[in-house]
């Protein structure tokens, strides 16, 4: 049997040297795609891979070695881990664009191009189908992204009450959709019902605020349509925060959500700061909570949105 034909053991094929003793397994080039891709949503949707396999109902191992690029899945497996990551197959597989004729011609054409071309060529699109593109003008919705503990909600109020403007804490908007708490959403109905209330949340407070301050909750940039929502009608700004700093305010506040159930909590925490900061880094403007005290950060911040929307400062 060619070497190139999986097992059903779900591990790679061993190859055997030259006196025919088993080799060390060789990792497939599509199994370490494949691990590589379940690792980076993982992240993306800032779950650690303890609550990731029991959400898919796969054994903590099976999932490592998945990742690692070892494991050999079997499709249903493949399924399950889909749905817990609230992605399509194909898109886990890495064959998204593969459906129509238009999807193949049109993926042809973006290959290789930059972030800065793909960018335009976003904004373009969402000018075209009437979604919202870019902001020629910067709105004065000014959105606070960011992972939790970066200063949102405590630099929010300070800006919003500086520029005369409501606050709006997004995850507080969600509950009152919802009739509980966070937490209650997510563990009675699940991420994609949350996503949902998050959407509805992002669109009234659209739709009610021409002026606003906004804190959004550090997960919002998983979902590529509240995403694009926000960035087609909010002024962005991307807190950043070293991940000490992240860990140290949200233990302060007597909350490790994220980090829930891990051993590793600070690998997890950076391992969700490096998945979503490709998101964040699509703000308009950044400061960073890290690098200086309370007052000075917030100086800077006000500083910064003001001059952005021509405000005088």
């Amino acid at each position: 049997m060619s070497s190139t034909i999986l097992h059903i053991s779900g591990l790679t094929p061993s190859l055997a040297d030259e006196d025919g003793d088993a080799a060390v397994p060789s990792k497939h080039p599509f199994l370490v795609a494949l691990g590589t891709r379940v690792s980076a949503l993982r992240a993306r949707r800032g779950m650690t891979r303890k609550a990731l396999a029991l959400a898919a109902d796969v054994s903590e191992r099976h999932l490592a070695n998945m990742e690692y690029g070892v494991g050999n899945a079997s499709v249903l497996v493949l399924l399950q881990v889909a749905s817990a990551l609230q992605c399509t197959l194909s898109e886990l597989i890495g064959d998204v664009t593969t459906s129509s004729p238009e999807w193949l011609m049109i993926r042809e054409m973006l290959e290789q191009r930059d972030d800065v071309t793909l960018q335009k060529v976003r904004v373009a699109i969402g000018e075209l189908l009437g979604t919202g593109g870019g902001n020629a003008t910067l709105s004065q919705r000014v959105a606070l992204i960011g992972l939790r503990g970066a200063g949102k909600s405590t630099l929010g109020k300070m800006l919003a009450q500086d520029l005369g403007f409501p606050f709006v804490e997004l995850s507080q908007e969600i509950e009152k959709f919802a009739g509980c708490s966070v937490a209650e959403i997510q563990a009675l109905y699940g991420v994609s019902a949350y996503r949902r209330y998050e959407r509805r949340a992002l669109e009234e407070s659209i739709q009610i605020y021409p002026e606003a301050v906004i804190a959004t909750p550090g997960g919002l940039v998983s979902d590529p349509a509240s995403f694009n929502l926000l960035l087609a009608h909010c002024t962005t700004v991307w807190l950043q925060a070293e991940p000490e700093d992240h860990m140290r305010r949200v233990t302060a506040q007597g909350d490790l959500r994220p980090m829930a159930a891990s051993k590793e909590a600070m690998e997890d925490l950076k391992g969700i700061l490096a998945g979503r900061a490709p998101f964040y880094s699509k703000a308009q403007m950044r400061i960073n909570t890290s690098v200086q005290p309370l007052d000075a950060t917030f100086e800077l911040l006000r500083q910064t949105v003001r001059q952005g929307l021509q405000l005088q400062a």
